[in-house]
C-alpha cells in the first residue's frame, strides 16, 4: 500500500515545508481532535472523507482515501462515505468520486 504522505497535496506540503511552526501547531489541534472524538479510526476516516467532499477539498481526498484503507475501509464504503452528502450539499459530492477511486485503487 502506498504511504499516505506521498499523496499529500503540493499545497500542504508546501505549507509543511514553509511554515513549520503553523504547520505543527495545526497537526497539534487536529490530532487532539482526533483523541477527543468517540469515533473509531475507520468511521472518522469515512466521515472525514464526506467532509471534503462536501467541501469541494479535492486536493486532500488521496491522502484521506489512503488513511481511510488503512483503517480498513473498503472502495465500496469509500464511495458510500463520498456520497452521503447528496441529499444535503447535491451533486458537487459527485466531484470527489475520480480522485477517491483512483487514489484508492493506487493504495
Amino acid at each position: 500500500m502506498n504511504d499516505p504522505k506521498s499523496k499529500m497535496s503540493n499545497a500542504f506540503q508546501t505549507f509543511m515545508n514553509e511554515a513549520p511552526g503553523q504547520a505543527q501547531a495545526w497537526m497539534a489541534a487536529a490530532q487532539g481532535l482526533e483523541k477527543a472524538s468517540t469515533l473509531d479510526k475507520k468511521t472518522g476516516a469515512l466521515a472525514y472523507l464526506a467532509v471534503l467532499a462536501a467541501m469541494r477539498l479535492e486536493s486532500g481526498l488521496p491522502f484521506h482515501v489512503l488513511m481511510a484503507k488503512a483503517a480498513g475501509a473498503s472502495r465500496a464504503e469509500v464511495i458510500s462515505a463520498i456520497l452521503i452528502g447528496l441529499p444535503a450539499a447535491g451533486n458537487i459530492v459527485v466531484q470527489a468520486l475520480p480522485a477517491a477511486l483512483a487514489a484508492y485503487d493506487e493504495g
